[in-house]
């Protein structure tokens, strides 16, 4: 027997796309309620969020393309805007930019209007005016006050966070709080509450930081988009453009600072050159004078001018040879900036100029990535090598720059040295006068040479223009990109709907019990007799409503008759036949399938008798009214007889035996060979002689019976048993060989919420197909029940 068990064909189950659609459609209003709670949320949110702006504008960078060609040594490079954009925002973006910023907007005392719900500050309005009298620069009160009007000669001054401490000020009166000292002259509007509080600018450095965003108005080109967001429109809008402002100013300051330091150079090479100038005139006067010698001859003027120019010559390659030198130790130092402080004589047009340029842009992109990477990063060391590269090019041109000018002092000195010796000749009274206004003439053309560069650098100087360029100034915009309200409910809508889907699929998988015939199906091989359908009202405790059947047209009614139909195909081949009926655990239902079973059975005239087998907890006296004092464990210990303990129910036509005072020993009582030899003498008197045991998933009492009888129902009640109940009949089926295990399940609903999305499909055979039985949903309106629910569009339909 437990072979033909264990060959049955497992059950054939398709997904039916409709009872996915109806597990849905039956908690509809769980998806409502979230898809409202999401609504309602997104609705405060909306209220209580104060709205954040955002404003733009845009600036022009004035410089070339810096794509460039380092030569034939590096290779092509090249260098786009981007660099040069990002580069340039941390200057934007830099303390002395954003705090020169500040200054120009009116940041001393911010004012704010305090509503039920939020606070709102009034930049640029000023409801009244406060007059500052004194304050320190760095340490004054920042916290929050509130002012209200009292009358129309006083108001009332707080902290904001404590409004138990209200002072009432006359208008116009001195006020010292926290290292402040001010008055308030103008009158403050009544009904309304104002703040105030007192700010420097450092307080706004932050605020202008964290709204600013810089990129790239588009790929490819020199313009810069720039875009402030903040909780007032008008500061977002005022503080863009005066860094904006701040920032052309700086860069012009930057580009002149160059120029600046070869002015500064040359003022103190002139103060040498003066003092030098002012001595040897005074010894070339005094040599003049004591020597009575008022002009030379044409070959010593001559030979006076030759050297004259070879010395202007050589100092100013000396001047040459430091410039070099200067930058020759600023590409070694590694500075973040290398500046050319002099005129290298035309090298900027030679190719120094464009590799110094190039050599900052990467030294600017280093600390851009530093900021982005690990030093030890790809990126970094790429940009590092390429640095290198341009630096090991500067150094190349430079040393060659460097020996072309030796090499050029070489030439001038063996020239000086050569007018030299020409001098010997010279009586040496002359030669001490040449050698005298050769000092002084060197001197003026060297101090000449200097006053021109002064004047070339300070015209460059004043001729930078600025390398950035405002195209759009910024606007007030008052549009609030933050909150949107579209956005926010849209959002809600699909979070409410993601919520309501997502309870309902977390309800079914944390739900253990069954619900629906198609689980049962899916889990075990054991037939299934029927599916009793949930009692349309309420059930007592005594269960007397079931007993007496008052519904006998209800779908109820109906299914219980499913039942007794199936019932009577089970061990057919016996006139009489003990069923058993039993479950997992308690409450499931197994006494109240027993007593409607009974009930229906007796309907057909079939002579039934109850016997109450659970003698640990039997509550199937009640529903006979039955005072339990005598009854099963008093007849299987002798303390009383059948006749004794039987009760007849003349009204259903039903016999009952109750289980009796609990015993100590119930499992031993129904192993006894008394309980068998009642069995076969109610077996000969009865037509069916239903037992109501124990539950078989706490207790073993019911297992001796089990083996008896000729039939073996297990109740499966909706929502109270758990799944791992349909595997109890078929363990007992394979460990007791039986084959005469039914299930029947009890108070089933048409509750589509837990029901399985699968469908069984007897079609292609198997399974637990044994028997004919319908579960009675789905039959609403057929009008053949008396507990239908009728839907509203078919109440038009005449009966």
């Amino acid at each position: 027997m437990t072979e033909l068990v264990q060959e049955k064909k497992a059950v054939s189950q398709s997904i039916d796309f409709y009872k996915i659609f109806r597990v849905f459609l039956s908690r509809w209003y769980w998806i409502a309620a979230t898809v409202g709670i999401s609504l309602c949320i997104a609705w405060l949110y909306l209220w209580y969020t104060p709205p954040i702006y955002q404003t733009g504008a845009s600036l022009k960078l004035e410089d070339s393309n810096p794509a460039i060609s380092t030569g034939s040594q590096m290779g092509p490079q090249n260098y786009n805007y981007t660099d040069k954009i990002q580069a340039e925002s941390f200057t934007i973006r830099s303390n002395e930019v954003i705090l020169n910023a500040v200054k120009t907007l009116d940041y001393k005392i911010s004012y704010y209007l305090k509503g039920r719900i939020r606070t709102t500050e009034l930049y640029p309005n000023v409801p009244f005016v406060i007059e500052i009298l004194k304050q320190d620069s760095v340490n004054f009160d920042r916290s929050l006050f509130e002012v209200t009007a009292a009358d129309a000669q006083h108001f009332r001054l707080y902290p904001a966070e404590n409004d138990k401490q209200k002072t009432i000020y006359r208008y116009g009166q001195t006020i010292n709080i926290g290292n402040m000292t001010f008055r308030i002259k103008d009158r403050i509007p009544e009904k309304s509450v104002y703040q105030f509080k007192f700010n420097s600018k450092e307080d706004f450095v932050g605020r202008a930081m964290g709204g600013l965003n810089i990129g790239e108005a588009a790929r490819f080109t020199n313009v810069m988009s720039l875009s402030q967001t903040d909780g007032n429109a008008v500061f977002a809008a005022d503080i863009l453009n005066a860094i904006m402002k701040e920032y052309v100013k700086f860069d012009v300051i930057q580009r002149r600072r160059s120029a600046r330091q070869t002015v500064d150079f040359i003022d103190n090479q002139l103060g040498f050159i003066n003092t030098e100038a002012g001595k040897s005139g005074s010894n070339l006067a005094n040599f003049k004078t004591q020597n009575r010698m008022i002009d030379m001859g044409s070959s010593t003027a001559a030979t006076v001018g030759k050297l004259s120019d070879f010395e202007k010559q050589k100092t100013e390659l000396n001047l040459k040879q430091l410039g070099i030198k200067q930058l020759q130790e600023q590409v070694n130092s590694n500075r973040a900036k290398v500046e050319i402080g002099l005129d290298l004589e035309g090298e900027l047009n030679s190719g120094l100029g464009t590799l110094v340029g190039q050599l900052n842009t990467l030294l600017a992109n280093r600390e851009i990535k530093l900021g982005q990477f690990n030093s030890d990063s790809q990126p970094v060391k790429q940009i590092e090598q390429q640095i290198a590269n341009v630096k090991a090019s500067i150094r190349s041109a430079v040393s060659g720059m460097l020996r072309q000018n030796e090499q050029t002092i070489r030439y001038i000195d063996n020239q000086i040295a050569g007018v030299n010796q020409s001098m010997s000749t010279i009586p040496v009274k002359e030669q001490n006068f040449v050698k005298l206004q050769t000092n002084f003439e060197v001197n003026n053309k060297v101090r000449s040479y200097l006053s021109e560069k002064k004047l070339e650098a300070e015209m460059n100087a004043a001729a930078i223009v600025p390398g950035a360029s405002i195209v759009n100034p910024a606007y007030p915009s008052y549009y609030a990109i933050s909150p949107n309200s579209n956005k926010a409910y849209s959002t809600a809508m699909m979070l409410g709907l993601a919520a309501g889907f997502g309870l309902i699929l977390l309800v079914r998988f944390l739900n253990p019990y069954i619900y629906d015939k198609e689980t049962v199906e899916g889990l075990t091989h054991t037939p299934i007799i029927g599916v009793i359908r949930k009692f349309p009202d309420y059930i007592d405790q005594d269960s007397r409503q079931a007993l007496s059947l008052s519904k006998p047209k209800s779908v109820f009614a109906e299914s219980v008759r499913s039942v007794r139909t199936n019932l009577s195909f089970l061990a057919s081949h016996k006139a009489s036949k003990i069923i058993c009926i039993t479950s997992e655990i308690s409450g499931e239902g197994k006494s109240f399938v027993t007593i409607n079973l009974a009930s229906t059975l007796a309907l057909i005239e079939k002579k039934v008798i109850l016997i109450a087998a659970d003698l640990r907890k039997s509550k199937l006296h009640k529903a006979f009214g039955s005072d339990n004092k005598k009854g099963l464990s008093s007849l299987l210990s002798d303390q009383a007889t059948l006749a004794e303990v039987m009760i007849h129910d003349d009204v259903h036509h039903i016999d009952f035996i109750p289980s009796g005072p609990v015993p100590p020993n119930p499992s031993e009582l129904l192993h006894t060979a008394a309980m068998k030899e009642l069995l076969k003498s109610l077996e000969k008197t009865y037509d069916y002689v239903l037992v109501d045991t124990a539950p078989v998933g706490l207790v073993s009492d019911a297992i001796p019976l089990i083996r008896s009888s000729d039939v073996n129902l297990f109740v499966i009640r909706s929502g109270v048993s758990q799944q791992r109940a349909a595997n109890i009949p078929e363990r007992l089926s394979r460990e007791y060989g039986l084959s005469n295990l039914a299930i029947i399940l009890n108070a089933f609903g048409d509750d589509a919420l837990y029901s399985n999305y699968y469908t069984t499909d007897y079609s292609r055979g198997g399974g637990n197909s044994t028997y004919y039985y319908s579960d009675y949903s789905g039959y609403s309106g057929s009008g053949y029940y008396d507990d239908e629910n009728r839907k509203w569009w078919m109440f038009w339909k005449r009966k």
